[in-house]
């Protein structure tokens, strides 16, 4: 899974010709059309039906592991409401989750589903795209198919040596993300760890994660399937390799959604429903597939 260079840059240049010659009918702000001090509504581009033009700021919180995502979501909406700045900090999911129920951010970003008691607290789900939770090690590990029961015995301390599982007589590094982390609530929870992980080290974020394994002849970890790139290597799961095609069709067992949060009852300005219309369209299908994830409209 590359990350976004040149993709992203021809996404972008290929709308703005679909935009020249035409092409720009995307709808604006849904039926919540709240003012907030950050947003307000300019004039409409026409009489003839064209896209309203809003001007505004959304500020976006959370997950380390939807940056590609946002990233390319970011650029491409650009293109549409070229008067909207979006902002994107990385400080985690329950971050994330947190901020946008207390206020100080208009959309919070989770790459996990949603808990029951986030839920009573007034977290509203949009899935934007699903992505697989690759498990990772480095590249000169010959072991390259493990089951969910033996990733979760790894984890959990019961496998502590390579050997046991077709490798090498060396001990096993367990790297994991921190506590609140997105990433990690999502691997514990699938392979069945939560709270009886017996991590080495734990990292808070994913470029800090996949370096580590990098680094790391004896490590295994996990990441999203989007940050995984040639300097480490995703094992196969039961046999299935992590891929757009295996999360799509539900054979890559080890898969999460990426969230886009807002909270129950909060009216959303003008610009951050636009956004969030737009991020949850099937439109940006191609985008999200360009970002490395996969989208639930595709």
């Amino acid at each position: 899974m590359k990350k976004l260079t040149c993709l992203g840059l021809s996404i972008v240049m290929a709308l703005s010709l679909l935009t020249a010659c035409g092409g720009g009918e995307t709808s604006t702000a849904g039926s919540e059309t709240g003012s907030t001090p950050s947003s307000s509504a300019a004039q409409s581009t026409g009489s003839t039906g064209a896209t309203q033009e809003i001007t505004g700021t959304v500020n976006t919180d959370g997950s380390t592991s939807m940056a590609d995502v946002m990233a390319v979501l970011k650029e491409t909406f650009k293109e549409v409401q070229p008067g909207i700045n979006v902002n994107y900090t990385g400080s985690g999911s329950g971050s994330g989750i947190t901020n946008v129920l207390n206020g100080s951010v208009d959309i919070g970003l989770s790459s996990r589903a949603l808990k029951a008691e986030e839920e009573e607290q007034g977290a509203v789900a949009h899935i934007v795209a699903l992505d697989g939770v690759a498990v990772v090690v480095n590249p000169e590990n010959t072991v390259a198919d493990l089951t969910v029961e033996q990733i979760a015995k790894i984890f959990s301390g019961e496998i502590t040596n390579w050997s046991e599982v077709g490798g090498a007589d060396a001990e096993i590094a367990v790297f994991g993300r921190e506590s609140g982390s997105g990433t990690r609530g999502a691997f514990e929870e699938i392979v069945g760890v939560v709270d009886t992980c017996v991590y080495t080290n734990e990292y808070s974020s994913t470029g800090d994660m996949v370096g580590a394994v990098a680094g790391n002849p004896n490590a295994i970890g996990y990441a999203s399937l989007s940050a995984v790139d040639e300097s480490v290597v995703a094992v196969k799961v039961n046999g299935v390799a992590p891929s757009e095609a295996t999360v799509m069709d539900g054979t890559y067992e080890i898969q999460r959604p990426f969230v886009m949060v807002t909270k129950e009852g909060a009216e959303l300005s003008e610009a951050t429903q636009a956004f969030l219309d737009y991020a949850t369209s099937a439109e940006v299908a191609e985008y999200i597939a360009a970002a490395g994830a996969v989208s639930p409209q595709a």
